[in-house]
């Protein structure tokens, strides 16, 4: 009798133990950011398993941003969304309605945890002399970027040397256009996304200069090592805003919404924006920020504003028959 209540007692106590839950989130996010989330996944992990008592998996898909944007829409179940173009999500909330209108007021910074910008990383000893974006449209060089028609990293390249052309004395709309024309001209290939662009430049060798986020720079040196390519930074940039969103459509459906609520918060910690910082992405913490200022060089930036804003930036640009295609139809026909 007394041994019948002492495994009584011990299961009862087996039951009343706080089970832990296993919750697994999906994070569909853009190609150059594979790095960054292996670092922060764990740091993420150890603090929500200490706060919540639950354990939480960490699943990631990376590709060009607009791909990853229509593999939602088309019904990949992302928890969260992690992307380099506000765009990009505003597709995935009219077209595919897995998002609230609304996204980028529920976190600060317009749900921009860190910034970058646009960098061109040329050979060792930088045989070819490229100091600016002038230089990239001189005979003989080759330019490696990812396709703007399904790139965000693309997109951010070609309104970065349209706005350097434009801001030029003297610019305007149709010497940027001759400008961005003549850079695509010297571009051999097209990758679909930043680190397939990455690839073709590195492991490939293919391209004098790649025109790429300046985190990238950093994922390079710690894949093939520091002593083979040389980081530019051009007078001018484009300030690359860098948005994340809850998929409420899905972490409604699979009991997610807490977590994936938290995962995106933790990024504007001081935990989540030093990893960041030490993944060569500007962080919006200041106090982490001064502690990491000597390796991000003051750029002078403008931003998509200056083209009306992402969705008349798309309209005009990157839409099919878009003045994109059309100097991509000019290109093919050289």
């Amino acid at each position: 009798m007394i041994k019948r209540a002492s495994t009584l007692l011990v299961a009862f106590a087996l039951v009343a133990q706080p089970a832990f839950a296993d919750v697994t989130l999906l994070n569909v996010s853009y190609d150059v950011m594979r790095d960054f989330y292996k670092d922060y996944n764990p740091v993420f992990t150890k603090y929500y398993e200490a706060k919540f008592k639950d354990k939480v998996t960490l699943q990631q898909s990376h590709g060009g941003s607009s791909k990853q944007a229509r593999s939602v829409i088309d019904g990949l179940e992302a928890d969260v969304v992690t992307m380099n173009q506000s765009l990009d999500i505003d597709a995935i909330v009219e077209k595919g309605k897995q998002v609230n209108p609304g996204w980028e007021k529920e976190l600060p910074n317009e749900a921009s945890p860190f910034s970058s910008l646009q960098v061109l990383i040329v050979r060792k000893a930088n045989p070819k002399g490229i100091r600016d974006w002038n230089d990239l449209t001189k005979p003989g060089v080759q330019i490696i970027v990812p396709n703007p028609k399904t790139s965000g990293n693309g997109r951010y390249t070609y309104l970065a040397a349209w706005g350097y052309a434009a801001k030029l004395p003297g610019g305007n709309d149709a010497k940027a256009r001759d400008f961005v024309t003549a850079l695509f001209k010297n571009v051999p290939v097209l990758d679909s996304g930043g680190r397939a662009a990455t690839t073709t430049f590195m492991q490939r060798q293919i391209g004098d200069v790649l025109i790429t986020f300046e985190n990238e720079a950093e994922m390079i040196a710690r894949e093939f090592g520091r002593g083979g390519f040389e980081v530019v930074y051009p007078s001018i940039s484009i300030d690359a805003d860098l948005p994340v969103a809850v998929v409420d459509k899905v972490v409604d459906k699979k009991g997610t919404r807490k977590a994936a609520e938290e995962y995106l918060k933790y990024l504007w910690s001081a935990e989540g924006q030093t990893v960041a910082a030490q993944n060569y992405l500007r962080p919006r913490d200041a106090a982490v920020a001064s502690r990491f200022a000597k390796q991000f060089p003051a750029v002078k930036l403008f931003t998509v504003a200056d083209f009306g804003g992402w969705a008349k930036a798309q309209k005009t640009h990157f839409d099919d028959g878009g003045i994109y295609d059309q100097i991509a139809a000019k290109v093919a026909g050289k």
